[in-house]
């Protein structure tokens, strides 16, 4: 069971906490958590590209020249792929990107991308990440105390807008809730602080 010391937001230690072995101590599998970065970027594509094939671009109807005697290649169209302003080979349209994966599948590539964290030293438990009014600094003050890295995803127990709000203008630094985390955003980042009460909702849902 993963042991590890709970600090306050000037980065002093006032205890420990144990993690649930099912979460944050599971085998770390590269397939599954390859599974499932892949489908959040691939559901992030819009799919809205488009452009035209020869037989959407306007004009082009009348032969350029006669098929046989002129000593130059026979043409057809203006608007053949090989003239200028003429369609695109293949076109691209619009389409669905979107990739879906079973719950079970999502659920251990969280619990897989959470226990690479606890494996490599960069989840950091804070006791209570608290704000009594809109203020960067103090978010700012609280990652260099807590010694998080360039980049990091702050977990919080509950939609608290003064905190989100006090993140917002912080380069690197993003939020999110128990309910709204996800596998990518826990591996892109360098450092994950996450709000003791948010361990325990974690634990709550999925140990």
């Amino acid at each position: 069971m993963p042991n590890v010391k709970v600090v306050n937001m000037k980065g002093a230690e006032v205890g420990t906490i144990d993690l649930s072995e099912k979460v944050f101590g599971a085998e770390v599998n590269g397939a599954v958590l390859h599974t499932a970065v892949r489908a959040y970027l691939m559901n992030q594509r819009q799919g809205t590209q488009s452009a035209l094939t020869r037989t959407e671009v306007s004009g082009g109807g009348k032969k350029p020249w006669r098929q046989k005697g002129t000593g130059r290649a026979r043409q057809g169209s203006t608007r053949a792929p090989q003239w200028t302003h003429g369609g695109v080979v293949f076109a691209p349209k619009p389409r669905s990107y979107r990739v879906t994966i079973n719950k079970k599948v999502r659920q251990q590539a969280l619990m897989s991308a959470l226990s690479a964290k606890v494996a490599d030293n960069d989840l950091v438990v804070v006791d209570a990440i608290v704000a009594e009014e809109y203020k960067t600094k103090v978010m700012a003050e609280m990652l260099t105390a807590v010694g998080a890295k360039k980049k990091v995803l702050v977990v919080l127990a509950d939609n608290d807008a003064k905190v989100i709000g006090s993140f917002a203008n912080i380069e690197g630094a993003k939020t999110a809730q128990t309910n709204t985390i996800n596998v990518y955003d826990i591996l892109n980042a360098d450092t994950l602080v996450i709000a003791k009460g948010a361990v325990e909702k974690i634990e709550e849902v999925y140990a």
